[in-house]
């Protein structure tokens, strides 16, 4: 098994999703950041994930990396939320949003915003606030991710 694999086990054990593991270098310091989404829908939306659980979820993946570094130098485990406004980079971060509100750039400079109301194949369909449906090639976003309306 993987290591994303085996952290995907873990965050699921505790009724969590995995959305992403990334190494990112921020002030001169090594992170492997895993970011998780709530598994829960609460009034069609996605429940939020308590710092209680990203503690728990730490504790339990700290040891597996002692034994299966992600990284060969130093770094810091960091766990938390995806966010409410998360950027959006694969098929199944895609998947994930579904019912969100999300910004994509696509194609020659083209933008929607709109709810992500299905992801077809590698097809991405937005209804926007005029009810218009577009649909969007995966292969064709250069940029695309969820966001809050205050």
């Amino acid at each position: 098994m993987s290591l994303e694999s085996d952290i995907k086990s873990i965050v699921k054990s505790v009724d969590l999703e995995l959305y992403d593991t990334v190494v990112v270098n921020e002030n001169d310091e090594t992170i492997y950041r895993v970011s998780v989404i709530s598994t829960e829908i609460k009034d069609g939306k996605r429940a939020g994930v308590s710092l209680d659980k990203c503690v728990e979820l730490t504790h339990l993946i700290s040891p597996l990396l002692d034994v299966t570094p992600p990284v060969s130098s130093d770094y810091r485990l960091e766990v938390g939320t995806a966010g409410i406004e998360r950027k959006l980079t694969t098929l199944s971060h895609f998947k994930k949003s579904i019912g969100e509100k999300v910004s994509l750039l696509y194609s020659a400079k083209e933008k929607v915003r709109g709810i992500l109301t299905e992801v077809e194949g590698s097809n991405i369909i937005v209804t926007t606030n005029e009810d218009e449906k577009v649909v969007v090639e995966f292969n064709d976003i250069n940029k695309a991710k969820t966001y809050f309306e205050w």
